[in-house]
């Protein structure tokens, strides 16, 4: 018998020639925090990064986009002649080479969107979706839960209506009022106005936004709070603590009738691991463009699952950042929810193909490659001051 040798095929390098920001501002959703944002802030940013094989990806970053620049600025020397198609390797490099400058801070942050975009480069230099370069595709859709602020009762049924009827079956409110006004009465008539709202055929989630400035509540209340959730067959309880409150979070988690979920402050897996460990979530939330890029937050839906925790990912970001929750939810068995900001212009207006839910309120994950998503440049323009200079290599 004779055997012929397989001869691998070699992919050409994609050398990175340009990083490229562009800051998002006029239509900024608002967070429901204490010192709210304006329409003209910007706390999203969009990176490019453009090669000299003629490919470019795209990422998002949850920072302002000055920050971005700034951050961007630093790495790119480290960028620049890189071959893009090598993104855990590329990422790790920025990561070891700028531990000084602080950890977890606008340079994780500005990393996280370098790592989706050289994913992205990666996707389309082999033809295969960022899902199935993660290791293959468990699912081809995803329930999206339509993220939204909390109001007053007698507004809930108006915050909520418009996104029940395009189509959503999974909500999310979250911040506004709750917790935040000392009336355990208000708190309750705000979760039975929306479970009213959504009806009781839809999944409803609690995001309290514990992380918000100065916030004035411990582990007595969300105790007390969780027990009340429960009557409305809340599926989760999202930021009921401080962000560095561990110990109060896993006393919370043992005692809670509903699933305790956080972690949207946390970057790089390091900063995971005592949260996982110690038994502090029912669900981990490390967010994409925050935590490391798309490198890292895989690593830590992986450990997560090894601690028997569920893993969520925190999506308050960009049509791209959503794009890339998309694909991790593809690549993870156990990832059936995906994060979408209800009516920002920065997920439903700056792509080539909008996002849209079947009849059954789910997301197809695309199977194209890379993210399987592109910028419309005329859309882009009216979110960023110098889109020309975003899309230049």
């Amino acid at each position: 018998m004779t055997s012929t040798a397989f001869a691998p095929r070699s992919l050409a390098p994609a050398r990175i020639t340009a990083v490229r920001v562009a800051p998002l501002l006029g239509e900024s959703p608002q967070g429901g925090w204490s010192h709210e944002i304006k329409a003209d802030d910007s706390v999203h940013a969009l990176i490019a990064l453009h090669t000299d094989a003629g490919i470019s990806g795209y990422g998002s970053v949850f920072t302002n986009g000055a920050l971005v620049q700034a951050a961007a600025d630093v790495l790119t020397p480290l960028l620049l002649g890189e071959n893009a198609l090598e993104p855990d390797r590329i990422a790790e490099k920025l990561h070891q080479n700028t531990f000084w400058m602080g950890r977890g801070g606008s340079i994780t942050h500005t990393i996280s969107g370098i790592d989706i975009a050289m994913w992205d480069i990666l996707g389309q230099a082999t033809g295969l979706s960022v899902g199935r370069l993660l290791g293959g595709r468990h699912r081809d859709r995803v329930q999206p839960y339509c993220s939204l602020l909390m109001d007053m009762p007698e507004r809930m049924e108006a915050v909520i209506a418009p996104h029940r009827a395009a189509g959503f079956r999974a909500f999310k409110i979250g911040w506004g009022p709750f917790g935040r006004r000392g009336d355990a009465g208000l708190d309750r008539a705000i979760i039975d106005a929306a479970r009213t709202a959504v009806g009781t055929d839809a999944q409803l989630l609690v995001d309290a936004g514990a992380s918000d400035a100065y916030w004035p509540n411990g582990l007595k209340w969300a105790m007390n709070t969780a027990a009340m959730l429960a009557d409305y067959d809340v599926g989760w309880f999202e930021e009921a603590l401080p962000p560095d409150a561990i110990e109060d979070f896993i006393a919370l988690r043992r005692m809670s009738p509903v699933p305790i979920a956080g972690g949207e402050v946390l970057t790089r897996r390091q900063s995971f691991a005592p949260w996982l460990v110690r038994g502090a979530f029912d669900i981990v939330q490390p967010d994409v463009t925050k935590v490391g890029g798309i490198s890292e937050q895989r690593r830590i839906a992986w450990m997560a699952r090894d601690f028997g925790i569920r893993y969520v990912g925190h999506g308050w970001n960009t049509a791209f950042g959503l794009a890339a929750d998309l694909q991790l939810a593809a690549a993870m068995p156990d990832c059936t929810l995906v994060e979408y900001i209800g009516g920002s212009a920065y997920v439903d207006r700056l792509t080539t193909r909008p996002f849209a839910l079947d009849a059954e309120g789910m997301l197809a994950i695309p199977d194209l490659p890379g993210l399987g998503v592109s910028p419309d440049p005329a859309l882009l323009a009216r979110y960023t001051p110098d889109p020309e200079k975003f899309f230049s290599a």
